[in-house]
């Protein structure tokens, strides 16, 4: 699939079929390896020139938005994917490879009558589009909201010895809890674990002998408890807060820990859940705006035509998908389909009108219309 494609029209002097023929001819002699297709683009309502030129600003500005729209629904594709650990997967359109559906277009009469103002048919799509990105914005924030909570139980599981979480690092017998005693957990420097387990028993009166346990070891700290009579667990932090040691505050609670355990688990299928639904969406979401995206370019192509070549319409539309090499050459090609007077008018900047310059959509003016579509 080409990543990049051309859409075109070009003016029709004597009949559509001849120039089609004429453009692949000259496409084949040069061996461009530009593959070309007709882009079935149908026979709209004109309306007034005042009309066409009003819109012309519209179109662009509406062309731009349901492909930005296109691309976020696309990325977010991609990062759904790319955290869910599946292989990326093909992305359709109505059934059918998003190549193919351009490559093949076909208007949606049933959608948009070809008898509706054009205005009426860019605003509707313009609308839709908008419903769909307001839409993406309300489940992503769903579902970032779990991430986030989700990240910030896993930050706290996952961070020092001074911060994280202890309830999934002490069991029941590590805690002895009566009238007159208490088990407290210090975090130890690793350098310090000798003077702790030398000088720990002193540090207040009253302290269990030979009652602290190393539980846990991560790369900076240990966490060690001690058991000591109450009245003196006051003394006994400050103390160790002198000589460089911590004293988390940990109550024990066997229905705490559930509970976490149960909140962690509801939220990881929330977020399995979410980001399943959230994919399914896209995936659907991308179709549907493409094909927004391709109906918007047939009424540019249509309305950029009859403001380029005049009246009635006559002009032949395709698709190319021209590799990086052979661009210079294809627009060559396409620029000799036109008359020559029509290629000296675009090519003077002083006599390109500022209404009809603004009507490519893209950086250069040429002879004909064009503009590009990125798929990627």
């Amino acid at each position: 699939m080409a990543s990049r494609y051309w859409v075109v029209s070009l003016p029709v002097q004597n009949s559509a079929s001849s120039l089609w023929n004429r453009l692949q001819d000259q496409i084949s002699k040069h061996s461009l390896d530009t593959p070309l297709y007709k882009f079935n683009n149908p026979n709209l309502r004109v309306g007034t020139l005042d009309s066409l030129l009003s819109l012309s600003d519209n179109l662009l500005k509406s062309n731009n938005f349901v492909e930005g729209v296109f691309h976020k629904v696309r990325r977010q594709i991609e990062e759904l994917e790319r955290v869910s650990g599946v292989e990326s997967s093909s992305l359709m359109v109505d059934g059918v490879p998003v190549d193919s559906y351009l490559t093949r277009f076909v208007w949606d009469e049933a959608k948009y009558p070809t008898m509706s103002p054009l205005k009426e048919i860019v605003d509707n799509i313009h609308g839709q589009v908008a419903k769909i990105e307001d839409d993406l914005k309300v489940r992503l924030v769903k579902y970032n909201n779990v991430r986030s909570q989700l990240n910030a139980i896993n930050r706290k599981q996952s961070g020092s010895l001074a911060v994280r979480d202890l309830s999934n690092l002490v069991k029941s017998e590590d805690i002895v809890v009566s009238e007159h005693l208490v088990t407290l957990l210090a975090v130890v420097p690793k350098y310090s674990q000798k003077d702790w387990l030398s000088s720990y028993e002193t540090l207040t009166s009253y302290v269990v002998p030979r009652s602290s346990k190393k539980l846990f070891e991560d790369n900076e700290y240990a966490l060690y408890s001690v058991t000591l009579f109450r009245r003196v667990a006051d003394n006994f932090r400050t103390s160790a807060r002198e000589k460089g040691f911590q004293i988390r505050d940990f109550e024990y609670s066997s229905e705490a820990q559930e509970s976490q355990k149960q909140e962690l688990e509801k939220l990881v299928q929330d977020q399995e859940h979410l980001r399943s639904s959230l994919l399914q969406w896209c995936h659907t979401s991308y179709g549907e705006v493409f094909s927004f995206w391709m109906h918007c370019c047939a009424v540019r192509v249509f309305a950029e035509s009859i403001l380029r070549y005049g009246l009635p319409p006559s002009f032949l539309a395709c698709v190319l998908a021209p590799v990086t090499k052979s661009e210079k050459k294809v627009r060559s090609i396409l620029e000799g389909m036109c008359n020559s007077s029509n290629s000296t008018f675009w090519k003077t900047e002083d006599e390109v009108g500022e209404g009809m310059a603004g009507l490519a959509g893209d950086a250069d003016a040429y002879p004909y219309v064009s503009f590009t579509i990125n798929l990627v």
